[in-house]
């Protein structure tokens, strides 16, 4: 298994501006392709935050892939979560009656 720094290494190799995540990935599959896409963000927050400043010109697009990778994954749990709910049950009787003092 490829460890987090490898890959680090290799997105701040191919990270340029204007890359699309989509385009980040598959440029991280080839050269990686046992990476997940959890490795592949966890590395490009690493890669971020941990690593050398040798390459500084694709260090935004890193951040924008690792941050919208991130909140992509925290959606889709809560789309998952939402769609479980069930209605609440109103009764009847209680709509029809009135206030009495």
């Amino acid at each position: 298994m490829t460890s987090i720094e490898e890959i680090a290494s290799t997105l701040r190799n191919i990270a340029a501006p204007g890359m699309k995540p989509k385009a980040i990935r598959a440029a991280v599959r080839k050269r990686h392709p046992e990476a997940s896409k959890k490795d592949i963000v966890r590395a490009a927050f690493f890669a971020v935050t941990e690593g050398s400043s040798a390459n500084q010109d694709g260090t935004p697009e890193l951040h924008n892939f690792a941050l919208a990778e991130r909140v992509a994954e925290d959606n889709a749990e809560v789309v998952l979560l939402a769609g479980k709910r069930k209605k609440k049950k109103h009764s009847s009787g209680a709509a029809g009656k009135s206030r009495a003092l």
